[in-house]
């Protein structure tokens, strides 16, 4: 019975959700199990451009630490903004929410050759939460129950809880300025006197993760409208 709950809420999580949750779970998992180790998917520019080890772009994104709070503290933060996004303003729009991933892991990895950090998935997490927290600016959020606030002040708040931690404040200050570039170039800019949306999803995702829209002006064939053709009223017999 728990098992078959567990696979309907999986199977019920929108797809951008599932496949970057379950794919940092796996890795999390594969690390545990010792199948791989941390020093094969951090951030290594050296690695990455001289040696050809391309993965890294990819799974630096996907290891949180080991299984612990800190894990478990990201992963819950991570599908739940994740999926309230998915769900909220990206909702029947799939290639647009993969493509903010691809530009925010590409701002992520330009910033990365200058700053020393080898895991950037918790920066991916906390501009998740910036750009929630701006598109939905009058909810009122509440701490632990320790502090009551309105939404856009979450990232900061997330920040300073890591301060509070000893953990590096750098990671949470990289999230929270490619989340605002993204909301800034998506949904300010565009409605600025002179302004225009600079970001455009490329068609080959519409293509592969968007439903095709229907067409107004399409008249169906026959054979494809409700009932098939139209053989012509019918009569009464004997009438």
């Amino acid at each position: 019975m728990a098992y078959r709950t567990f696979r309907q809420e999986y199977l019920q999580m929108p797809v951008v959700t599932r496949a970057y949750t379950t794919a940092c779970v796996l890795t999390t998992a594969a690390v545990q199990l010792e199948l791989i180790t941390p020093f094969q998917l951090y951030f290594n520019p050296e690695l990455i451009f001289k040696h050809y080890q391309v993965w890294r772009l990819i799974t630096n994104f996907l290891f949180f630490g080991p299984v612990g709070f800190n894990f478990l503290f990201n992963m819950i933060f991570l599908y739940r903004y994740c999926r309230m996004l998915e769900e909220g303003s990206f909702r029947g729009r799939t290639a647009d929410f993969v493509f903010m991933f691809f530009f925010g892991g590409l701002l992520m990895t330009i910033f990365g050759l200058f700053v020393n950090l080898v895991f950037l998935g918790q920066a991916f997490t906390i501009m998740l939460v910036y750009v929630w927290s701006r598109r939905n600016p009058f909810v009122r959020m509440n701490f632990f129950g320790l502090l009551i606030f309105q939404a856009p002040f979450l990232p900061w708040i997330l920040m300073g809880f890591s301060l509070l931690l000893g953990n590096s404040i750098i990671v949470d200050l990289l999230g929270i300025a490619v989340g605002h570039i993204y909301f800034f170039l998506e949904d300010i800019f565009p409605n600025q006197p002179g302004g225009g949306r600079l970001l455009k999803t490329p068609s080959i995702l519409k293509i592969i993760f968007d439903s095709p829209e229907e067409d107004p002006n399409y008249n169906p064939l026959p054979e494809e409208r409700p009932g098939g053709f139209d053989w012509g009223e019918g009569q009464r017999l004997g009438g």
